[in-house]
């Protein structure tokens, strides 16, 4: 076995070992990764969140003056909560060619490829740095790598270019949905559950809401551009966590649901906040103000994660078309740090080992070839920045 493939397998079964669902710390993971960094003579900085329990890690290999490659990973990982497990989900096992844990493919197994070829990039007199940015709190909405490409874009030589190693394959995808999650509150008026017409109920009029919903859903399925980039090719709502309600002979006074979407880049998402909200305003609230002035319904945008708009010119394709011969470029549904990277002036592009098929599922896998097409690429990789001008 290629002896840089074989490493990458050892990181990829130490960085599994750190439980970093999103609702943890990730700074036992972050401390080992820095302390290997700087032992190699890598230099490092952390940015962190407000209460300091959770970091983003940039480490940079090659001149420090000017901007280089990025290769973006996050550190977090989904819940295993109520997931029917085989394998020790923070253990990584072996079978078939294929290597078990929960964020193998995405994405603790781009990072450890990225960690296993350091030692070599060190070794290199790299013209073009390299760049590494690990980060917290993505699968929650991309929140970490905000502070870290605030940071580097405030204090560092601007990169040239992002490549996010999210699972695609190792096909190229340069394009991603953006995204807007909310939290919705609807507050009804208490009562005894045998006298209806003295209340309101807070969980029937979420329900109403919820139904509005996905009747444009319905609609935007009925209207899709067949010939879109994108699968499915059309906006996706989401609806993950209600609650409400507290005994069932009480008239339900507080009901909660978060809600999302995901838009295609050439989409307004306020023409669909705004259908949502006039539905709200006409439909809903006046029956609630009815029965009480304090009822109503409040809307909180919780999130806002920018999707990566499609640019088959940019650095960051150029480049990996150049490194692999590939031609094609497709879309992917799911959200990534790209778009925020692209905001920023830096060009980005999707491309990892792994399918987001295995993604946030139970018994979560990699391939072992998918890892060693990607150590291929980091040695092209590397090559090339030892000998660009």
């Amino acid at each position: 076995m290629d002896i840089i493939l074989k490493r990458s397998i050892e990181w990829l079964d130490r960085l599994i070992a750190f439980d970093t669902t999103s609702r943890l710390s990730n700074l036992d993971l972050i401390a080992d990764v820095e302390k290997y960094m700087k032992e190699l003579g890598v230099a490092t900085r952390l940015t962190y969140d407000k209460d300091k329990t959770k970091a983003n890690l940039w480490c940079t290999i090659g001149p420090q003056n000017v901007g280089g490659v990025v290769l973006s990973g996050h550190t977090d990982v989904v819940p295993i909560d109520g997931q029917d497990w085989t394998k020790a989900p923070f253990k990584m096992s072996e079978e078939s060619g294929k290597l078990f844990g929960r964020g193998t493919s995405d994405m603790k197994g781009f990072c450890a490829i990225a960690l296993a070829m350091a030692p070599e990039m060190k070794k290199r007199d790299l013209k073009i740095p390299i760049h590494f940015a690990f980060s917290f709190d993505e699968e929650v909405g991309c929140i970490g790598v905000r502070h870290l490409i605030k940071d580097v874009v405030e204090n560092l030589p601007l990169p040239r270019a992002v490549i996010v190693g999210e699972p695609t394959s190792m096909k190229i995808v340069g394009g991603n949905k953006g995204g807007r999650s909310f939290r919705t509150t609807v507050r009804g008026v208490p009562g005894h559950s045998s006298e209806p017409h003295r209340g309101a109920n807070s969980i029937m009029a979420a329900a109403r809401i919820v139904n509005y919903i996905e009747s444009l859903q319905e609609e935007l399925i009925k209207n899709a551009d067949e010939n879109s980039l994108f699968d499915p090719p059309y906006t996706t709502f989401d609806l993950g966590v209600i609650e409400g309600g507290t005994a069932n002979n009480i008239i339900p006074e507080y009901t909660h649901f978060n809600w999302g979407y995901r838009g295609l880049p050439d989409e307004n998402p306020l023409e669909l906040e705004n259908k949502i909200k006039s539905f709200i305003d006409e439909n809903i609230e006046p029956k609630l103000k009815l029965v009480s002035k304090d009822a109503g319904v409040t809307t909180e945008l919780r999130n806002e994660t920018p999707p990566l708009i499609p640019d088959h010119e940019s650095a960051a394709e150029h480049l990996i078309r150049h490194l692999t011969g590939l031609n094609e470029s497709g879309t992917v549904a799911f959200g990534t740090e790209a778009g925020l990277f692209q905001q920023a002036g830096i060009p980005g592009v999707i491309f990892g080992p792994g399918s987001i098929q295995q993604a946030h599922q139970p018994d979560e896998f990699i391939e072992i070839d998918q890892m060693a097409q990607c150590v291929s690429f980091m040695k092209e990789l590397t090559s090339w920045a030892e000998e660009s001008h």
